[in-house]
């Protein structure tokens, strides 16, 4: 048993090492955005919160952060629902080339993101969706997707559809089993779909430096210019507010996750929701 205990205690100690070593460098650019200097520099030799201050009084820059809240939503909705359908239709579907369907819808993952860029822009000059917020919707779903259909896939397969066949015996159709039990089982995987499919599309920046233009610029689009054409340090401002709004979204989705999955174990000790299924009667 204390052999055991040293063993998870140095296996936690590595991962928190490891996860350490790949995240530290990320919290450089909180400092460097308290930087007085001009220019991107570390470690700042005086503080000042000028740059902070120069993103909330450009209109550019709000009207990109707007931009992007605004395709991360739609996409976000989107990719949920597109995301659950395929699924369920993944893992409960039986046809041929299942497969060969699963790699269609999982390709955006693997694909290098240059190149979808280029083809999308392709596409979308003919259509006239460039700078577009409905272009941007439709290429960052596409992307989004994914994330959604795995998480969305992982509760399915532990799913017990004992549940559903429980609930239709009682009398539930099979829309109302669905909605009545397998919907609230997955939701925590569609939550956690859902936060992925908003950081992947608010985050994206290949394709946004493709489509954005002077009529729509998304902030990722945005930052790569304040890097690319000239060095501003805004751009560290901006990085520091995102970084700590994504730490915030990921805490408050584990935690979320955690206090359901203790509160359900407490509810039914050594059952498998049994409340739920009795509600369908």
């Amino acid at each position: 048993m204390t052999s055991r205990r040293i063993v998870r205690g140095l296996l936690g100690a590595l991962v928190g090492l490891t996860a350490l070593y790949l995240v530290a460098p990320v919290f450089i650019v909180v400092p460097m955005s308290f930087s007085d200097s001009q220019f991107l520099k570390f470690p700042p030799t005086s503080w000042s919160t000028r740059w902070f201050e120069s993103y909330f009084g450009d209109d550019e820059w709000i009207a990109s952060t707007l931009a992007s809240i605004q395709i991360g939503v739609l996409v976000t909705i989107a990719s949920v629902v597109l995301g659950t359908l395929a699924a369920l239709g993944m893992v409960r579907g039986n046809y041929p080339l299942r497969g060969a369907v699963a790699g269609l819808v999982l390709a955006p993952v693997l694909v290098p993101y240059v190149i979808i860029g280029l083809a999308v822009y392709a596409m979308f000059l003919q259509f006239g969706l460039t700078e577009t917020t409905l272009g941007f919707v439709l290429i960052h779903t596409a992307l989004a997707v994914p994330y959604v259909v795995i998480n969305v896939s992982a509760a399915l397969f532990s799913f017990d559809r004992r549940l559903e066949l429980a609930a239709m015996n009682l009398g539930a159709g099979p829309v109302s089993a669905f909605l009545r039990i397998t919907l609230p089982i997955i939701a925590p995987s569609m939550i956690t779909g859902a936060l992925f499919a908003f950081i992947t599309s608010f985050d994206e920046v290949v394709t946004a430096v493709f489509l954005s233009g002077p009529d729509l610029t998304t902030l990722p689009a945005k930052m790569w210019s304040g890097v690319r054409v000239q060095i501003d340090p805004t751009v560290a401002a901006v990085s520091s507010m995102l970084l700590l709004v994504t730490l915030a979204l990921f805490s408050g989705a584990g935690i979320t996750r955690f206090v359901r999955s203790r509160s359900g174990a407490r509810r039914n000790p050594g059952t498998a929701e049994p409340d739920t299924v009795r509600q369908t009667q």
